[in-house]
C-alpha cells in the first residue's frame, strides 16, 4: 500500500514510518505545519510543530531513505482546533482539543489530502491498536495502559479506520525508545510534548484571556446562594477546579470548595463542596462510533479523561432531534465520577475496544426513586 506516514518530529512517529517501511509499504514521510508562526525552538516539553520539530522528522525520513514533506494545515487547524477551543470555553465548555485534531486534521483534512494524492491510508505514532474484527477494523487499547491513547481517537469512524494504522500499539513506550537508538534516530531520547501544543509555556488561562479580554463576573457559592468572590473571566474555569478560585476558605466555613458549574450567559462561576461534584448520568451528543452504529442499550465501560479510570455503566441511544446528528447518548455509570463538566468527551470501551464517543452535553445526577 501507498501510506503517508505523519512524523511529527518525535521518537513515536519515526518509529511509526521504520515499522510501515519494514512491513512492505511504500511509505513517503509528511510533517504537518499546524502553526502560522512556528517558533525556532522549543520550550523544553511543552508545545510542539517548531521549525525543529520538522527539522528532526527530515532527518529520520534522510535515514530512512523515504520521501518527505511538509504540508501546510495552519488554516484549518487554526480554524477546526484553535478557535473551537477558545468558542468552547467562551461558551462555558471545557474542551479536549486532541480530539478534535484527530477528527478534523489527521484523519480528515490529512487523510483527504493523502487520497486525493493516490496514497492507501495514513499511519500515525499514536499508541492504539486497530483488530480485524467480524464487522471490519476495530480500534483497540494499546498494550502500555499507561501511553494508551485510544480515548482521543474515539472520534474515528469505520471508514477512517479502515484507511488508518497505528504500529505502535504492540509496543511499551520504553521498548520504542530502545528501538529508535537501536536504528539511530537522534530523537531517541526527545522528550515528550505535554498538555496542549499550540500553548506552549502550559497557561490556558492566560492564553484566553490574550484572546478574549477580561470579563469580570461573580462567584457563587451553590450551597447559600451568595456571591462569594469575582473572577475576571468564567472562561478561565472549569468543573472540578479547586486552585485558582482566589477565595478565603475562613469566609466558607473552612471547607474546601470546587467549580460545579460555569454559566456563560450570565458569566457567573458556581462553587461548591466535594459531595455536589459527583456525576452519574451523562447526555451527550456529537455522538461518533468507531465501527457499525450502536442502537438501544448496552453494558459497556465509560471514559471521561484521556488517562481517566473506566467505569463500568450502562448506555443507550435515543432519538433526538435537537441533537446533531438526531442521535443523543445517556450514559448512566456504576458509580459516580468527579468532574465531568460540558464539552468534555465520553468515550465507550466493550472490553479493550472502542465502540465509540460522545462529546457532554449535561452531567449530573440521575433520578433516584424509591421503592
Amino acid at each position: 500500500m501507498r501510506v503517508v506516514a505523519a512524523m511529527s518530529g518525535g521518537v513515536d512517529s519515526a518509529v511509526a514510518a521504520s515499522r510501515m517501511i519494514e512491513a512492505g509499504h511504500d511509505v513517503v514521510g509528511v510533517h504537518l505545519a499546524l502553526a502560522k508562526n512556528a517558533k525556532t525552538l522549543r520550550e523544553g516539553a511543552r508545545g510542539c510543530c517548531t521549525i525543529e520539530d520538522a527539522g528532526d522528522a527530515r532527518r529520520v525520513a534522510d535515514r530512512l531513505g523515504i520521501p518527505f514533506y511538509v504540508w501546510d494545515m495552519a488554516t484549518p487547524f487554526a480554524r477546526d482546533v484553535v478557535d473551537d477551543f477558545v468558542a468552547e470555553y467562551e461558551a462555558g465548555r471545557t474542551p479536549n482539543p486532541c480530539l478534535r485534531c484527530n477528527e478534523k486534521i489527521k484523519f480528515a483534512a490529512l487523510l483527504d489530502k493523502a487520497l486525493a494524492l493516490g496514497f492507501d491510508a495514513v499511519a500515525t505514532g499514536h499508541y492504539a491498536q486497530i483488530v480485524d474484527g467480524p464487522h471490519g477494523r476495530e480500534l483497540h487499547r494499546a498494550v502500555d495502559s499507561a501511553k494508551d491513547q485510544s480515548y482521543v481517537l474515539g472520534v474515528l469512524d469505520e471508514e477512517q479506520l479502515a484507511r488508518a494504522f497505528f504500529p505502535l500499539g504492540d509496543t511499551t513506550k520504553p521498548q520504542i525508545r530502545e528501538e529508535a537508538a537501536a536504528r539511530g534516530f537522534a530523537v531517541a531520547k526527545k522528550p515528550d510534548s505535554h498538555d496542549i501544543c499550540f500553548i506552549s509555556d502550559g497557561d490556558t488561562r492566560g492564553w484566553l484571556t490574550q484572546r478574549l479580554g477580561e470579563q469580570p463576573g461573580e462567584i457563587v457559592d451553590e450551597g447559600s446562594g451568595e456571591v462569594v468572590g469575582e473572577h475576571r473571566g468564567a472562561y478561565g474555569f472549569t468543573v472540578g477546579q479547586r486552585r485558582g478560585l482566589g477565595l478565603d476558605r475562613s469566609d466558607l466555613d473552612g471547607q474546601p470548595r470546587y467549580v460545579t458549574r460555569v454559566e456563560a450567559a450570565s458569566n457567573r462561576v458556581f462553587i461548591g463542596t466535594s459531595d455536589l461534584l459527583g456525576t452519574d448520568e451523562i447526555e451527550a451528543d456529537h455522538v461518533r462510533w468507531c465501527g457499525p452504529a450502536a442502537c438501544g442499550r448496552h453494558r459497556l465501560g465509560a471514559q471521561i479523561r484521556a488517562h481517566g479510570e473506566e467505569i463500568p455503566a450502562t448506555a443507550e441511544v435515543v432519538p433526538d432531534a435537537a441533537a446533531e446528528g438526531g442521535l443523543r447518548l445517556v450514559v448512566r455509570l456504576d458509580e459516580a465520577v468527579r468532574g465531568a463538566a460540558p464539552g468534555q468527551s465520553i468515550v465507550l470501551y466493550a472490553g479493550t475496544r472502542v465502540v465509540g464517543s460522545g462529546t457532554i452535553a449535561r452531567a449530573g445526577r440521575a433520578a433516584r426513586t424509591s421503592a
